[in-house]
Order: C-alpha cells, then sequence, then structure tokens
C-alpha cells in the first residue's frame, strides 16, 4: 500500500511563520509535521509515499529529497495553484494501482501513531477507514455522525452549529482506488458520503491526544504534547559540558552542543544540533532550541520554540513564545507572558483575536532583529524581517 500525503494546505493564519514556509515545516519538539507523519508511517511498513507540494514547496523537497533518509521512496507532485484538496488528490491518481491507498493531512499531530490504528482497524475489517477523535473545536473540522456501530453514518464538511457533533475528521484514510472515480464527479464530502452509502466506512476512533493548530500560540501546545511522550534523555555522546551542569527530566540534545557551567537544564526539552548555551542559562520544561543557536549568559527561556538559527542576548527572558529561524535578540529582551486582564489577545492579520490564555509571550517570525533592553507585551507579534532598535516597549504604548 502506498500513501497520499497533502502538504500543500493549511497554516493560513499561522501568522508570521507560515509566511516564510508551509505548515507542515514548521518546527516543534525535534520535528515538524511532516517528519512526525511520515515516520509514524513508515512504523506501519509503507514504504513508498506520494507527496502533493504547493507554495513553499521547494523546503519540502530539500529536506526530505527521495526519502531514503528516513527509508521511504517519495514522490513528488506540485500543485502550482491552490485550487483545493480535491484537485490534488486528482493529479496523483496515476500513481497508484493497489485496491487501497492511504490518504493523510499532514498538518496535524498526534501523541501515538495515529496511523497504525487506521491500518489495524483496515487489516481487521477489510472496509475502507476514517480515523476520527473528539475535538473541543468541532466547528473547525469535519464533523462526523455514527451509527450505533460505530460505523460512519454521514460526514459534514463545514458544519452549521445545529450539526456539530462530537467526533471530527482526523486527516488519516484508507480509501480504495475507486474513490479517484468518485472525487471526479463531486466533492470531497460528497465522495466520503457516497463512499459511506456504497461500500461503507468504518470509523478509527483515536483517544490519545491530536491537535491540529489553527493559531500561532498553538504552536506550543503541540510542542507540549510531543514532548510529553518523552521518557527518557539522550544526550549525544559528542556534547561538551564545561562544568557542572544540573539536568531533570528527558532532555534531548543532539551533537557538537556546548553548554557552560551553572547551566540548568529541566526536562523535557530540546538543544539541536551545532548550538552554544552560555553560562548561568536556565532552561526550563517545554522549551525547543532549534539548531544552531546561541543562548548567552543568564538567559532564561521556559516553554518556547525557537526555531533555529537564533541568538538570544546576555540576561534575556523568553518564555511562552514561538521565535521564528535567524531571529537576533539584544541583551536584556524581556518577553512579558501574563496580562492583567482575563486573557491575552493577539492582532492578526485578519484582526484582535483572543487567545483564551492566561500566559502567552511573543510571536516573533524570522529574521527579526531585536536591540538590547526590549520589553514585549503580552501577546506581541513581530512580521518576519522586523527591526525593533534598542529601548523599546513593544508595541509602543502597551504597559
Amino acid at each position: 500500500m502506498k500513501a497520499l500525503i497533502l502538504s500543500a494546505f493549511g497554516g493560513e493564519n499561522l501568522f508570521p511563520f507560515t509566511s516564510s514556509r508551509p505548515k507542515v515545516m514548521l518546527p516543534v519538539a525535534n520535528t515538524n509535521f511532516l517528519e512526525s507523519t511520515l515516520i509514524k508511517i513508515k512504523e506501519i511498513g509503507i514504504k513508498e509515499v506520494v507527496i502533493v507540494i504547493g507554495k513553499y514547496g521547494e523546503q519540502v523537497v530539500d529536506h526530505f529529497g527521495t526519502g531514503e533518509r528516513i527509508g521511504l521512496a517519495i514522490q513528488y507532485v506540485r500543485q502550482d495553484k491552490p485550487t483545493g484538496i480535491r484537485d490534488a488528490i486528482l493529479m496523483t491518481k496515476n500513481f497508484f494501482d493497489d485496491n487501497f491507498f492511504m490518504l493523510v493531512y499532514p498538518d496535524s499531530c498526534s501523541s501515538g501513531n495515529v496511523f497504525r490504528n487506521v491500518f489495524d482497524i483496515f487489516s481487521s475489517s477489510g472496509k475502507p477507514v476514517a480515523s476520527i477523535t473528539h475535538t473541543n473545536r468541532a466547528e473547525d473540522f469535519g464533523t462526523v455522525f455514527l451509527n450505533t456501530d460505530l460505523s460512519i453514518k454521514r460526514v459534514v464538511e463545514k458544519p452549521s452549529k445545529k450539526e456539530i457533533a462530537n467526533y471530527v475528521l482526523s486527516g488519516a484514510f484508507i480509501l480504495p482506488k475507486s474513490f479517484f472515480t468518485l472525487l471526479s464527479k463531486m466533492e470531497m464530502d460528497e465522495s466520503l458520503n457516497s463512499l459511506v452509502s456504497d461500500s461503507g466506512l468504518i470509523s478509527a476512533i483515536w483517544e490519545q491526544g491530536w491537535l491540529d493548530p489553527q493559531w500561532p500560540w498553538e504552536l506550543l501546545n503541540v510542542n507540549k504534547m510531543l514532548m510529553d511522550d518523552w521518557n527518557v534523555a539522550n544526550v549525544d555522546t559528542s556534547v561538551q559540558l564545561r562544568g557542572s551542569i544540573q539536568f531533570r527530566g528527558p532532555v534531548v540534545i543532539e551533537s557538537n552542543v556546548i553548554i557552560e557551567d551553572g547551566t540548568s537544564i529541566f526536562g523535557p526539552c530540546f538543544i539541536g544540533r551545532d548550538s552554544y548555551v552560555g553560562n548561568g542559562v536556565l532552561i526550563r520544561p517545554y522549551t525547543s532550541i532549534g539548531p544552531s543557536s546561541v543562548i548567552g549568559f543568564g538567559v532564561e527561556l521556559k516553554n518556547c520554540i525557537l526555531m533555529g538559527n537564533s541568538r538570544v542576548g546576555r540576561l534575556s527572558f523568553i518564555g511562552d513564545s514561538v521565535v521564528g529561524e535567524k531571529t537576533e535578540f539584544g541583551s536584556g529582551t524581556m518577553t512579558l507572558n501574563q496580562a492583567q486582564e482575563e486573557s491575552i489577545k493577539v492582532l492578526m492579520p485578519s484582526g484582535l483575536e483572543d487567545t483564551g490564555l492566561e500566559k502567552l509571550g511573543s510571536l516573533i517570525g524570522d529574521g527579526c532583529k531585536i536591540g538590547a533592553s526590549n520589553t514585549f507585551a503580552p501577546g506581541s507579534i513581530l512580521p518576519t524581517e522586523s527591526n525593533i532598535p534598542p529601548f523599546i516597549t513593544f508595541p509602543s504604548g502597551s504597559n
């Protein structure tokens, strides 16, 4: 069986991080969405994958190539215009000869292997299968209604308030090759419902963690969910520990990292290859530091994602924040992470969004340059390649 992965979609609301990469390449917890998907697909025995790529698709090709590095054979199909999921699937129909194929939306993450659950149910039933899960935001996803035997009764792609059910599609299917014919005549939800009426569609209920982030601050939730699966430390033998270093919990550190005296690292957390951590740094749980980063003296990092090639100047605090690649913080930068009001609001391109969070730091795009002694208000957001001079309270006039 081959797998079809649709990587050209999603991420419209994940500004500023999808201004320079596809959603599936967003780094979280020592991986990215697409790599996590591919590894889990390989674990269930699938060896051949077709990936539909779109905007920034060259990043996918450059990162995964032919798939040899992770033990897969990968072919790519480019969808130059964002004409939807239906067209993306139909573009690939000549790549599939088997009676069934696996269809995957890789812009969500799960704790555990959701694809194994789908594959096991298919193996025992021999019928088409759709993974479903429970979420408290069912209105954002395709709603699924079930029969008493837990087979799927009906799929509603964009449910009204009256149509919202307990379960939603969670982005993994095993479908017959005849699905391509259905899809050539009707839309995705209509094709699924036609399959329900014809051969039936079995539900594979996923009861472990599952997240499909719709907003940039929700990347922190994905990072935490994946790190919560870690239960052992893994420090590469090439790591240089220059003095007394305190470790606690599942700490993952890649090759050629240097850590200076007096640093405390509390897991779960991750430090990418070729990074440098200065004296007296405090790295608190759920921190992910991407490769080739430099963390200066006395810095405190807490529940944050630094996507890589970042520089954090001495005596700075980065908390509950997401930071893009190649971003530089001057010394003494503070990302305040708690507002006086009930929840923190973020000014997105679409308007002011209430995060519902009591704690949130900053959302900082790729390539930003931030001068020394800056203070960022909770929920601050910086577009890609912004430049902030020193001694600023951002945004201007915030408390």
